[in-house]
C-alpha cells in the first residue's frame, strides 16, 4: 500500500511538473523559430527513478500538452502540418513522447552494470535525444507526405536538431542524474 501511494504520489507530483513546464514559459528557451525545452527532464526522471510506467504516465502528459499547444498556438513549424491533418500532429505529439520513457528505461538497463551516474546521464541524453530526432524527424516525413518539399524549412528543422537537440540532452543529462540520486538517496525510490 505504501509502494503504491508513493508511487501515485510521485508520478502526479511529476505531472504537475510537466504540466508546469509546458504551460509557462519555465520550460522553454525560445532562440527565434528554435525551442529548447525542458519537458523530457521530468519524464526521463520518472522512467528512471520510478519505472517504464511511470515514465509512460508522464510521456502521455507531457504528449497531451504538446498536443494542446499545437491546437491553440501552432508554432510556425507545426503550423503546416497542422494543416495537413489533426492525425499527423497527433502522432508528432505522443509517438516521441511515449518512447522516451521506453528508450531511457532500455538504455539503463543495457548499462546496468556500468557506474550509475555515467549511466543514468547516458540514458537521460538518449531519452532527451528520442524526443527531438523522432518528432522533428516524423515532422520531416509528414511535410513530404503533405507535399512540402521547400529545402530551406528541412533544412531548418534539421539545424534544430543539432542547435537544440544536443543542448536538451545536456540538459536532461545533468539536470535527471543528480535528481535521481537524490531521490535515491532520500529512499523515496528503489533499485
Amino acid at each position: 500500500m505504501k509502494k503504491k501511494l508513493q508511487f501515485m504520489t510521485i508520478t502526479a507530483l511529476l505531472a504537475a511538473l510537466v504540466v508546469l513546464l509546458g504551460f509557462t514559459p519555465i520550460g522553454f528557451i525560445n532562440v527565434g523559430v528554435i525551442y529548447i525545452t525542458f519537458l523530457c527532464v521530468p519524464v526521463i526522471v520518472g522512467a528512471l527513478a520510478m519505472g517504464t510506467k511511470c515514465g509512460l504516465i508522464l510521456g502521455a502528459c507531457m504528449g497531451f500538452v504538446s498536443f494542446y499547444t499545437a491546437l491553440r498556438a501552432p508554432s510556425a513549424l507545426v503550423a503546416p502540418v497542422m494543416q495537413g491533418g489533426i492525425v499527423y500532429v497527433i502522432f508528432m505529439c505522443f509517438i516521441p513522447r511515449l518512447l522516451v520513457p521506453l528508450v531511457s528505461c532500455g538504455i539503463k538497463h543495457l548499462l546496468a552494470k556500468c557506474n550509475q551516474k555515467f549511466s543514468l546521464a547516458l540514458a537521460a541524453a538518449a531519452g532527451s535525444l528520442t524526443n527531438t530526432v523522432l518528432y522533428l524527424g516524423m515532422m520531416i516525413v509528414f511535410y513530404c507526405v503533405i507535399g512540402i518539399e521547400n529545402s530551406a524549412l528541412l533544412t531548418t528543422v534539421g539545424t534544430i536538431v543539432l542547435t537544440a537537440g544536443l543542448p536538451e540532452a545536456g540538459a536532461a543529462a545533468l539536470l535527471s542524474t543528480p535528481i535521481i540520486l537524490a531521490l535515491k538517496k532520500a529512499r523515496l525510490i528503489h533499485d
